[in-house]
């Protein structure tokens, strides 16, 4: 017998794992359409109020936010000490996935994703959202969208943590000092997507370790090999400091001009 959520949701299968829970794609009973439910199971104890505080904040973190190249929720429902995100349902690879499958991506299609990717990055810091986890993981490939997914860490800018979140291999090197929670780290881990979807590896040689982090503070990332008009891009998004990084604005022109010099 199948599982129904919140007498509206019939559970079909686990389609992925997020950061802070398990995807299951779902069939909305009420208005029937496909949908995903994100699960979320609360702690026992006093932890249970902090961790439903948290979740009620990613929800209507990325509720906010509307456009086409995030993910869009649609409702939140709580049930058998879970919580659950309802969010749209997408046929879709991740960039992670994709790059399993077919190897590095060529340099005209990375800079394409690279385009509408950071359209949806931009959105959301206009919103003042920063994602704090963008991997090629949590990048989700369907038709001519590309969409942002898992606001599992994301935080309004500026705010007040010191919490360090997100993979290692694509967490700004000032997030190990403190500063994250910035436009500017969200544009580092946006570079160092890129290039892994163009070079086919990380920007440094350690990958899921503290020593991954260490290695971005204090090393230049690897000369890339494949980049070609896209090398610019990502080294001015991989610099250290992050006043001197490019900007979502710079990076746009950027990636127009790699647009045109793979059109001529």
């Amino acid at each position: 017998m199948s599982t129904i959520v919140d007498d509206r949701y019939q559970l079909l299968a686990p389609v992925g794992k997020g950061a802070t829970g398990v995807v299951w794609r779902a069939y909305d009973l009420l208005l029937e359409r496909d949908v995903a439910l994100k699960e979320i199971a609360l702690p026992p104890g006093p932890e249970a109020a902090e961790r439903r505080r948290k979740v009620v904040r990613e929800a209507r973190m990325a509720a906010r936010l509307s456009h086409r190249g995030i993910v869009t929720v649609h409702n939140l429902a709580e049930e058998s000490e879970r919580l659950w995100i309802v969010m749209e349902f997408l046929e879709a690879l991740t960039l992670h996935d994709t790059l399993v499958q077919a190897g590095p991506l060529p340099v005209d299609l990375v800079a394409k994703l690279g385009r509408r990717l950071l359209e949806a990055l931009r959105h959301a810091h206009a919103g003042g959202v920063v994602h704090r986890d963008i991997k090629p993981a949590n990048i989700m490939l369907t038709g001519d969208r590309v969409v942002l997914a898992d606001f599992g860490f994301a935080a309004f800018e500026n705010a007040a943590t010191t919490s360090m979140r997100g993979t290692p291999a694509f967490i700004a090197p000032e997030v190990l000092q403190g500063r994250g929670g910035t436009r500017e780290a969200d544009m580092w881990s946006f570079g160092a997507t890129l290039y892994m979807a163009v070079e086919g590896r990380t920007p440094f040689r350690t990958v899921d370790s503290m020593a991954a982090l260490v290695e971005a503070l204090r090393e230049p990332p690897r000369t890339p090999r494949r980049a070609g008009a896209l090398e610019p891009v990502l080294l001015g998004l991989l610099r250290k400091d992050p006043a001197a990084r490019l900007s979502s604005e710079q990076t746009h022109a950027m990636l127009m001009n790699v647009r045109r010099h793979s059109a001529a």
